[in-house]
């Protein structure tokens, strides 16, 4: 019978019971058997190896492995620097300087711990770049570390610092140009339309934001929401004042924050009368400062130094990170989505003034949303230790914050691709097309009766609530003056032109 023993990133789970967030890819090595074996479950990819590539039995065999196979998992790798010998590392580094697996891990554990190995600098030899490109979406220009002659081309720093791997579905996006299919989409539409429906798609996209968050807004704070995603194609919010000021704007005025919280939140809901449901447990308040500020800075360094990073990469680091981090008490989601919009502003992907509603695409694929948003949360609670007291106070026991620190965001940046797309190729032509229908359903009306605009935008409106009638009672009070014939003709051209398409002014 075949056995199988854990290599690589595996291999040092279960050898010093590593605490960490699972990664995508886990490594085996046979007993027996000449071919290796892959099982993908769960988006989680397993390789089982045939004996002849077992690395060896040392410490240094199963990092170089891990590098080989698994991938750069910094999660992982600062746990295991937390509990192995530094003097270890140094002597597998120093009978192999040269060696590029070796000066990668000599580099990101000085990187990850802030600590400096036994080792002398490299001196001569060509630099390597940490993150291969064609593995990795990575910074264009890196930072030369003289010391193992190593680029470091990541997309953050030791407070905060992400990896999106380049996937068969993320190599797809880099052929799809958002810009220039909205602006292909755009340009079959009358300029005057499209301004018409810039109003609905801010509307649209601020209803949907609530709606993911089960919430009706009321009229003045639906108002500052859409004022608020007029000014994210102004300028750029990931900062912490501007931050809490748009936090302030779009919450009750009795939730605003002066600063990050201070408190322990978490995302759950009521089972029982005594006992909640834990979805997603947000960092320690006192991680949270840090956290930020990497995530912050990390987006300026994308900024500065990424110009050929997509910019629903950057849109998916960001808006996730700040949703994973959780800094405010309260505005979380709604910012985490109006985040989205900025970074796609920013990054020059949508024509200047559009809004498209990506919310929207979210409301309608919630699974998918979830699907995000859970690949992170699940695993992670799996991990932390926490107790709620009587009153829903939470306290986190232990050291969290590498958890949040070190993500892997592929599937986040998958998701978001899939609503941007889902969004310029379907949300977006759909509400422009509803627009040309009620206008030809407007025009063939008054053709029946010249009735005025208010009154007839209203007639459509209530037919559209009533499976495209108008009620007795609706008729009874805003429309008595209507002949039979006429209400008839006019029920048709709603029903024909505009019912199946209802839902858009919902």
């Amino acid at each position: 019978m075949k056995k199988v023993r854990a290599a690589g990133y595996q291999f040092f789970i279960e050898q010093f019971e590593l605490k960490v967030l699972p990664n995508w890819h886990k490594s085996l090595v046979s007993s027996a058997g000449t071919f290796k074996t892959v099982v993908v479950e769960d988006g989680l990819e397993t390789t089982t190896f045939p004996p002849v590539r077992w690395p060896g039995d040392t410490l240094g065999d199963h990092l170089e492995f891990a590098l080989k196979y698994d991938g750069i998992n910094l999660g992982i790798l600062s746990a295991l620097f937390s509990v192995v010998s530094a003097y270890e590392i140094a002597i597998w580094i120093e009978s192999k300087p040269t060696g590029k697996y070796a000066r990668r891990i000599w580099f990101l554990y000085e990187f990850l711990t802030g600590q400096t190995l036994p080792v002398k600098d490299v001196t001569q030899g060509n630099y390597i770049v940490l993150l291969e490109p064609d593995e990795y979406y990575t910074a264009d220009t890196g930072i030369r570390a003289k010391r193992q002659r190593v680029v470091n081309n990541l997309l953050g720093g030791r407070e905060f610092c992400p990896i999106v791997r380049r996937t068969d579905v993320l190599s797809s996006m880099e052929e799809f140009n958002i810009q220039q299919r909205c602006g292909e989409i755009l340009g079959s539409y009358p300029p005057e339309l499209i301004r018409r429906a810039l109003s609905y798609l801010y509307s649209k996209e601020t209803k949907s934001s609530f709606e993911l968050e089960h919430l009706k807004p009321s009229a003045s704070r639906t108002e500052r929401f859409i004022a608020s995603l007029e000014m994210a194609t102004r300028r750029d919010f990931c900062n912490k004042e501007d931050l809490i000021g748009l936090q302030n704007r779009i919450v009750d005025e009795r939730f605003r924050d002066s600063d990050y919280r201070n408190n322990q939140n978490y995302i759950g809901e009521m089972i029982s009368f005594r006992d909640q449901r834990i979805h997603f447990v947000c960092p320690k308040p006192e991680d949270v400062e840090s956290l930020m500020a990497g995530l912050l800075a990390s987006h300026l360094s994308m900024m500065e130094n990424s110009a050929e990073l997509p910019a629903v990469i950057q849109a998916a680091i960001v808006a996730f990170g700040f949703v994973f981090l959780h800094p405010f008490g309260n505005g979380n989601g709604r910012i985490h989505r109006f985040l989205i919009h900025n970074i796609l502003f920013l990054k020059n992907a949508v024509s200047e003034g559009l809004m498209f509603p990506v919310s929207a695409a979210m409301l309608k694929k919630p699974d998918l949303y979830e699907y995000a948003l859970e690949a992170f949360s699940r695993p992670l609670l799996s991990l932390l230790k926490f107790d709620l007291d009587d009153l829903g106070q939470m306290t986190v026991k232990g050291e969290t914050g590498n958890f949040y620190r070190y993500i892997d965001m592929t599937v986040q940046a998958e998701t978001l691709f899939e609503f941007v797309k889902m969004t310029v190729d379907h949300e977006l032509v759909i509400e422009l097309d509803f627009l040309v229908d009620y206008d030809r359903a407007r025009k063939a009306i008054q053709e029946v009766i010249d009735m005025p605009d208010q009154r007839l935008d209203l007639f459509i409106r209530l037919c559209l609530q009533n499976n495209g009638r108008l009620s007795a009672g609706k008729r009874k009070t805003h429309f008595a003056f209507l002949k039979n014939d006429e209400l008839e003709a006019i029920e048709k051209i709603v029903q024909k032109e505009l019912f199946s398409k209802r839902s858009l002014i919902e």
